[in-house]
């Protein structure tokens, strides 16, 4: 095993290990190591083709596929330079005071939050985009909205040169959306940040890592690792643990850490989706534009968020309920389909958890409670209005009997679109905000990391990414993460004399 050593080691290049990269990098000229580590490849601008297959295998885990361990949900989350960032639309809002408010959390102010996120919304461009991009797909929502007498809004979105690709999940082709692939990691690398790529933290140890740098599979895009295939331990000051919601507390429990850790996994929310569609009299622009430009906050009164949708033909039929010719039939409407996604809140719930399997490998643990089920029907039912008052000759909704609704029943969605026909394993639901397993707190009863993201009992080891959320945000938790993030960096950077004396004098032993 080759041994290496840096003073700071940092676990993921997304949203949160991203900023710390940079949020620590003007500290390399002064000496001080930083490598970053990330599991999944490094992709050069020409391979983002938009192809639907070959994308998911190449930018997410399972190929997007990724199952709770019941069966019930989909968890889509990134692996790629740049992490989860690659594979989302780029919507960027700051974190509801109220929810912060009710985290609790000591030593963390919503104003600070607010400030650190409007530096890096700035500094990636996150801004509304103009009337020209803005496709029919969305610009319906907005007229059922108004109709229906839903209040909508614009999605603020980190694009630069948008060219209306709609590939936002796929990675985006014309290298236009602002992510830490795109900003943060760049700049760190200028400045003396090391990243290796395809390299998986197997085991955390004292003040080190154990590394497999895995070689490109045949066939496999992107680039050869920065390090030559085989296993490493990497010694470090500073571990900083940023594999998102699933992947660090698998790292940290099959690492351990859970035995002294009882909150460790706990916690684990996200939001719960599925794809609507409403089939028009007529072809619309949908599939070009950019796809997730307005949504509706219903979150505080009703548990939902609705959000403009367009998801390219794979994704949209497994969404859709039956087989066969009914099946057959609204996919060959596809030019005429109008989308909504619709997002219920959930909380942090006993039993919703991450754990490892027998050979260290994550399982999920999610159930729908009665208040997740109540908010998608509610959120459904919003949605189907929606789809009528904007002239839709039919909806499909899958917790629906029958799950197509013609117009002249629109006047029936209460009683089509009820409970009873939420069928957890019948109905395509799915996930990308993941958050908690590794929560905020005040002390290893009732958390994992204090407000700084510093591991109770391990003054050495960090955690920066969604899973410090000790429940759920109720919006995009992009911009939040990076804010959590920089929190964690400014600790490290206050703390570094002492984290990394410890490490320096072991080097010169």
């Amino acid at each position: 095993m080759t041994e290496r050593r840096y003073d700071i080691v940092i676990i993921g290049s997304g949203a949160g290990g991203g900023t710390v990269a940079y949020a620590l990098r003007d500290i390399v000229r002064d000496g001080v190591r930083i490598l970053v580590l990330e599991q999944g490849p490094r992709l050069r601008d020409d391979e983002f083709t938009g192809r639907e297959l070959e994308m998911a295998g190449a930018l997410y885990e399972d190929g997007g596929g990724f199952l709770t361990a019941d069966g019930t949900m989909t968890l889509a989350f990134g692996r790629a330079y740049g992490g989860s960032t690659v594979v989302y639309t780029g919507t960027s809002l700051i974190a509801p005071e109220r929810v912060i408010r009710t985290w609790n959390v000591r030593g963390l102010d919503h104003a600070d939050l607010a400030r650190r996120s409007r530096v890096y919304m700035e500094q990636n461009h996150v801004h509304l985009l103009p009337a020209e991009l803005i496709n029919e797909n969305n610009q319906l929502f907005v007229t059922g909205c108004a109709r229906a007498g839903y209040q909508s809004a614009q999605f603020p979105v980190n694009v630069r040169g948008c060219r209306g690709s709609s590939l936002c999940n796929l990675g985006c082709p014309n290298a236009a959306k602002q992510g830490t692939n795109r900003v943060q990691l760049p700049a760190a690398e200028r400045d003396g940040v090391e990243v290796v790529t395809r390299a998986e933290a197997l085991h955390i140890h004292e003040r080190s890592v154990v590394v497999r740098v895995h070689e490109v599979p045949a066939g496999g895009k992107g680039l050869p690792s920065e390090w030559a295939p085989g296993d490493y331990r990497v010694h470090a000051g500073v571990i900083v643990v940023a594999g998102g919601a699933v992947g660090s507390p698998t790292l940290l429990l099959r690492s351990g850490f859970g035995a002294h850790l009882p909150r460790l996994g706990e916690g684990f929310t996200a939001h719960p989706a599925h794809i609507l569609v409403a089939e028009h009299p007529r072809a619309i622009t949908n599939d070009v534009g950019h796809p997730k430009s307005y949504y509706v906050d219903r979150a505080a009164e009703e548990g939902y968020v609705l959000e403009t949708c367009m998801y390219f033909p794979f994704t949209t039929a497994k969404n859709l309920t039956g087989f066969g010719e009914r099946h057959a039939q609204l996919m060959r409407a596809f030019p005429r389909l109008q989308m909504i996604l619709v997002l219920a809140c959930d909380h942090a719930t006993p039993g919703n958890h991450v754990a490892v399997d027998a050979r260290g490998r994550p399982v999920v643990h999610y159930r729908f409670t009665e208040p997740v089920i109540g908010a998608f029907v509610r959120a459904t039912r919003a949605a189907a209005r929606i789809f009528f008052a904007a002239g839709a000759v039919r909806v499909h909704a899958p917790s629906a009997d029958p799950p197509l609704i013609e117009a002249r029943d629109a006047h029936r969605i209460d009683a089509l679109i009820h409970a009873r026909h939420f069928l957890p394993g019948t109905i395509s639901v799915s996930a990308a905000h993941l958050m908690g397993g590794c929560g905020m707190g005040t002390s290893v009863a009732d958390s994992v990391t204090d407000a700084f993201g510093r591991v109770h009992g391990v003054p050495w080891l960090r955690v920066a990414d969604a899973s410090l959320f000790p429940d759920a945000l109720e919006i995009n938790p992009y911009v939040t993460i990076m804010a959590l993030a920089d929190r964690v960096a400014e600790g490290i950077r206050r703390e570094a004399r002492s984290l990394l004396g410890v490490q320096r004098a072991g080097a010169t032993a």
